[in-house]
């Protein structure tokens, strides 16, 4: 055993190298994994700190679990399904300015206009279907997956970043075609009313 410490000493004095500074380096690595171990607790602190972190968890409470979000899209006029989607404005935030990652600023997005789409279904469908796709809370997992540092879940929308993209565009569109549907469909209900307003006129 001795003979063989020797040998392993000798070739590393022929390297030029020894064990104090074999420990020295062993030493600097393990001191900037701390250093880096560090920065991350840190950062992760300052972001379930942050007011846009706090509202996130906030909004996927009541709009999902509580599904205020599907109750809101009954009420008249359509446009509740949009203002809604202002909501989605901290999760953009936090992905995109805080935790800093495009695949994830790009699911959610895909996410919230996803939502949109549902909700525009006409006759109620969407609403009902709204009850089903919980947006907020599908986000939220996400984010704090990232935050977290959840390998399983950063992998998966690393993945799908190219699908996510070509879905916001997807989506964007069918939002588009819906929101013409929507306009045609209160159309032939006011021509209804107004048909039967004659009737009885």
């Amino acid at each position: 055993m001795s003979e063989l410490k020797n040998r392993r000493r000798a070739a590393q004095e022929k390297l030029g190298y020894n064990d104090v500074q074999e420990q020295e380096s062993i030493n600097r690595s393990l001191q900037k994994e701390q250093e880096r171990q560090a920065a991350k607790a840190a950062r992760r602190a300052e972001i379930e700190e942050s007011a846009a972190y706090r509202s996130a968890h906030a909004i996927a409470k009541y709009m999902d679990k509580w599904h205020l979000d599907a109750f809101v899209g009954f009420l008249p006029g359509g446009f509740w399904d949009f203002l809604t989607q202002v909501l989605i404005l901290p999760y953009i935030y936090v992905s995109a300015v805080q935790v800093r990652s495009l695949p994830l600023t790009l699911a959610v997005i895909y996410n919230g206009l996803r939502d949109i789409a549902i909700g525009l279904i006409p006759l109620w469908i969407g609403n009902i279907l709204d009850f089903f796709n919980r947006s907020y809370l599908q986000n939220i997992r996400l984010i704090v997956g990232f935050v977290e540092d959840d390998k399983e879940i950063i992998s998966e929308v690393n993945r799908k970043a190219v699908k996510s993209a070509i879905m916001i565009g997807v989506f964007c569109f069918i939002i588009y075609l819906l929101v013409l549907l929507v306009i045609k469909v209160a159309g032939w209900i006011g021509d209804a009313f107004g048909w039967l307003g004659g009737l009885f006129s």
